[in-house]
């Protein structure tokens, strides 16, 4: 029912989104596109003019994470920096900013079971923090401490997804996907031993659609996750399922394993912090302040995959 402002960085890019709406049956007569990028000025006082409400969900994720830590800091920090100063001069009465989890998880001395809470930040200073955990966090940071001496954080929230799955039926899929097609495809020799919480795309967007005009919603970080997965727990679910799936992998990567190797590869080193531990989180209080039920982990798994299968 909302009038919908989107930016691209590109209009080619603009009219692909609105062409897969429309082929999906979304009536976009109320979708507007500009022009705009995180890393320059110029667009983004007309993307927010007259908008009630603003989404920041864009951030730098390439495939492949840079070696140097900062890499990815000044693109994501200063886009923030540009919605808000923006957003807010334009009379936004709230500007909801897509966090991650991964700026509440790099945290030191963290083993076995970890919950998750609201109040929970990772340590951007921290060594083993890579490029992509750094920026969200340091991203996240500063639009906290940009809203709090205006004294706006009542105008403010942010979403710290967990791994994010679900139907991918735009094709629009990013790295979070790329895990359930390489299980899939055999890339996956051995299986690390992560575990994070899953979040359907479907449930993350209605947590961020709400958490615009919830009235508790204000100044709150709204973790948005379900259960927690293995990897090994994954796999497991999408041999049952895809039994034609000869290659996907049973064996677990020895811990030690992974840190070595970790040394001479930056995507390992991504997530060598994460291994071993299983991590949970805390989200009753956000299913409390949207009134969204997220879906199990285990539907959000098969959902992806069958929408990479449709694809």
């Amino acid at each position: 029912g909302y009038a919908v402002r989107g930016t691209v960085r590109t209009q080619a890019k603009g009219q692909a989104i609105k062409d897969k709406l429309a082929a999906q049956g979304v009536d976009i007569s109320k979708l507007e596109i500009i022009g705009a990028n995180l890393g320059a000025d110029a667009g983004w006082k007309d993307a927010v003019q007259d908008c009630r409400y603003i989404q920041h969900i864009a951030s730098p994720f390439p495939l492949d994470n840079p070696s140097d830590r900062e890499a990815l800091v000044p693109e994501a920090r200063a886009g923030a920096q540009r919605v808000l100063e923006h957003g807010l001069s334009a009379g936004a009465e709230r500007i909801v900013m897509t966090s991650s989890m991964t700026a509440m998880m790099g945290q030191r001395g963290r083993k076995g079971k970890v919950m998750l809470t609201e109040g929970d930040w990772s340590d951007p200073d921290w060594k083993p923090l890579r490029a992509y955990a750094v920026s969200k966090t340091r991203a996240e940071i500063s639009a906290w401490a940009y809203v709090k001496a205006q004294n706006l954080q009542d105008r403010f929230t942010t979403i710290c997804p967990g791994l994010v799955l679900g139907p991918d039926i735009y094709g629009n899929g990013g790295v979070s996907i790329q895990l359930i097609r390489e299980l899939l495809s055999g890339e996956f020799p051995m299986l690390p031993k992560l575990a994070y919480p899953i979040i359907d795309v479907r449930d993350c967007a209605s947590i961020h659609v709400s958490a615009m005009s919830a009235p508790k919603a204000a100044g709150r970080r709204l973790i948005a996750g379900s259960n927690t997965l293995w990897f090994k727990d994954i796999a497991a679910l999408l041999r049952a399922h895809y039994p034609h799936a000869k290659a996907i992998p049973k064996t677990e990567l020895p811990n030690f394993a992974v840190k070595i190797l970790a040394i001479f590869d930056d995507n390992l080193k991504s997530i060598a912090p994460d291994i071993g531990i299983f991590h949970e989180a805390d989200c009753a209080y956000v299913s409390s302040i949207t009134g969204v039920m997220p879906r199990p982990a285990k539907e959000a798994v098969l959902s992806a995959a069958r929408s990479l299968e449709a694809g």
